[in-house]
């Protein structure tokens, strides 16, 4: 189980601030969050750190102690 820890508007979309996932990889990850429907609309425009790594790869590998960080977009100076 992954913890998924959400930011800003992902918070709010999630409706909590973390979560736990059952996923072997980051595109297995996003396929349970996109089925919930909030989250299903700000996730393309998310950025997701992957143990405190900016993650760009569908098939990386999640494991039970992974941490993936979902950041939307953000605005100001």
């Amino acid at each position: 189980m992954a913890t998924v820890r959400y930011f800003a508007g992902a918070r709010a979309a999630a409706g909590r601030s973390a979560d736990t996932v059952d996923a072997g990889s980051v595109k297995e990850l996003l396929d349970v969050l996109a089925e919930r429907a909030p989250l299903a609309r700000i996730l393309p425009a998310c950025t997701l750190l992957v143990d405190g790594l900016a993650c760009h790869e569908l098939s990386t590998p999640l494991t039970r102690v992974s941490t993936v960080d979902i950041l939307p977009p953000f605005a100001g100076g």
